[in-house]
């Protein structure tokens, strides 16, 4: 395979990449991040994680006992936050379509491209075998909003660019997993709470796998993933924003304190932005400092949003709490 060489933009000895080249550049990256991956990730059995004797029939063909929502073991904002987690993890044909395109399918690449979809499986199905046994959620309801959500399909808003799509993974492999852990501690169920925390151990180093990739790539393409980080922070979206009745549901995970700008803020976007030192990244071209000075901008606005929405939701509890 022959690659090109970098394009000379012209600012400060900077130079332009194409997708084909960073994917040529980088492969020997993500070579040593899968063998790293493989080293360390641990095989589990979902089987294992589901409360299988508390399972019985439902209504229907079988004839069992119709769904009420007393049989559930979880809280209120566990319920919601399950069937919110779950159905995005149900998308994972649509991401593999996404990332096999992008990255490929062929050498160490693909290899990453299928382990992760391989890993990724697991979660949808422990859960959904978790959330039928225990009678955790309404199957009527959960099964229709299935429907829905992955017969509209799924896009993602940075399919343009490699360098936006590593950079939105590594921060939203870290949020999927700061959403599950969240609320496994809010399920009320310990079973609930050491599944999700299985999971959100592949989440995680799944964020490592991409935070590191995405290190690389501000070695060999500072501006560009100057500002493709800057693009996917500003304008970032949960990949399950199409789930029918999303935004009443983030809402609600949001007073729970699932998932939050206090948490967007403090969990996911600062811990990635530090271990990468992005805000102190040097030698950058014209582009690549107008970039980072937004994203460093956008950051302190976000911080002082935060700010503002952990004081409302502080009064909403503290009403509650004096209702009840």
């Amino acid at each position: 395979m022959t690659i090109a060489p970098a394009r000379h933009n012209g600012e400060r000895g900077q130079t332009a990449w194409s997708d084909a080249q960073l994917l040529y550049a980088l492969e020997e990256v993500v070579e040593k991040e899968l063998n790293r991956h493989l080293g360390v990730a641990k095989e589990w059995m979902p089987h294992e994680y589901v409360p299988w004797s508390d399972g019985r029939n439902f209504d229907g063909v079988m004839g069992g006992e119709a769904w009420a929502p007393e049989q559930s073991k979880v809280t209120d904002i566990g319920r919601i936050a399950l069937v919110v987690n779950l159905l995005t993890e149900d998308n994972l044909p649509s991401y593999h379509h996404e990332i096999a395109s992008l990255f490929g399918r062929d050498g160490a690449w693909g290899t990453w491209v299928h382990r992760w979809t391989a890993e990724e499986g697991r979660h949808g199905i422990v859960m959904r075998d978790y959330l039928l046994t225990s009678r955790a959620v309404d199957p009527v309801e959960l099964e229709r909003f299935r429907m829905a959500h992955m017969s509209e399909g799924f896009e993602s808003d940075n399919s343009h660019s490699m360098l936006h799509s590593v950079a939105y993974v590594a921060f939203q492999e870290l949020a999927t997993r700061i959403s599950h852990r969240n609320t496994g501690h809010h399920s009320g169920d310990p079973v609930c709470d050491r599944m999700l925390a299985r999971i959100a151990t592949d989440e995680n180093l799944h964020m490592v796998f991409y935070r590191n990739l995405l290190g690389a790539a501000f070695e060999l393409a500072a501006d560009q993933t100057m500002c493709a980080v800057r693009d996917v922070v500003t304008g970032f979206r949960m990949p399950g924003h199409g789930i029918p009745g999303f935004e009443r549901a983030a809402a609600r995970m949001a007073i729970g304190g699932i998932y939050n700008l206090r948490i967007h803020h403090d969990d996911v976007l600062q811990p990635v932005l530090r271990y990468l030192k992005v805000l102190d990244i040097g030698g950058l071209g014209p582009a690549g400092l107008a970039a980072q000075e937004e994203l460093g901008l956008f950051m302190g606005g976000l911080d002082g949003q935060a700010q503002k929405f952990d004081e409302r939701r502080a009064t909403l509890l503290a009403r509650r709490a004096a209702r009840a």
